[in-house]
């Protein structure tokens, strides 16, 4: 017997029907899939910004807010914040120990070269009054950037000449002013001043800080004796100090 036009239509149907369930379940698990992936990408770049974000500083380094922190190893600590302390938006200068290995360390074992630590100074400065490029740029001009291990008078790891950015902006901002520097320098030796990312700054003890103003003379017999000033100026010329 032949079926009936109702019956091809309902088998039809149910076929039309069962391939169109069919269809539709797989463009669900596909969507659905694509939806999970895109929900765990979204969740993956959002942790990781929140990671950038929220990447804490090294001890001793952060700013009030409002403030800057620039941070340069010239040799004497002395010598260089009494370079800084003149310059309009210097907020404040701090003498300690940083680009080391151990924590808290004290004069006696940074001078020992074994802790791996320059003398350094924290610069907080208002980034409004002076910019962190005009600092790196004066910086060069109260240093030696051709001697390895040294500055001066005085020699070790620990009077290395060396710039500590604290975040990746400052550390384009030096390395571009280093390569400026490399096209514009009046003298023919290679600057070898490092320029590297900023670690743990620990403060000095407090008879160092401030110490070109507690003991004036001292500290101005000390920098002459050590011909800083007479060797920034055969360096520089009028730029130096400056």
């Amino acid at each position: 017997m032949k079926p009936t036009s109702a019956a091809v239509l309902r088998s039809h149907s149910s076929d039309y029907l069962h391939a169109h369930s069919s269809a539709l379940r797989d463009l669900r698990r596909t969507t659905l899939r694509a939806l999970g992936a895109l929900l765990i990408f979204g969740a993956a770049v959002l942790a990781g910004g929140r990671a950038n974000a929220q990447a804490p500083l090294p001890s001793g380094v952060a700013a009030p807010v409002g403030q800057a922190v620039a941070i340069f190893a010239g040799g004497c600590f002395w010598c260089v914040e009494s370079d800084f302390d003149p310059v309009p938006g210097v907020i404040s200068t701090t003498s300690g120990y940083t680009g080391g290995k151990t924590a808290n360390p004290t004069y006696e074992t940074v001078s020992s070269d074994t802790t791996g630590h320059a003398e350094a100074v924290k610069i907080v400065f208002d980034p409004a009054k002076v910019s962190y490029r005009q600092l790196v740029d004066r910086f060069w001009h109260t240093i030696d950037p051709t001697t390895e291990d040294r500055q001066f008078c005085d020699r070790g790891t620990s009077y290395r000449s060396a710039i500590f950015a604290v975040n990746t902006e400052q550390l384009a901002q030096a390395q571009a002013s280093k390569a400026a520097l490399d096209k514009t320098k009046p003298f023919k030796e290679p600057v070898v001043t490092q320029i590297l990312p900023a670690s743990a700054f620990y403060p000095a003890e407090d008879y160092h800080q401030d110490y070109y103003k507690k003991n004036a003379l001292r500290y101005k017999f000390y920098r002459t004796s050590c011909g800083r000033d007479a060797r920034l100026s055969s360096l520089w010329g009028d730029l130096a100090g400056k």
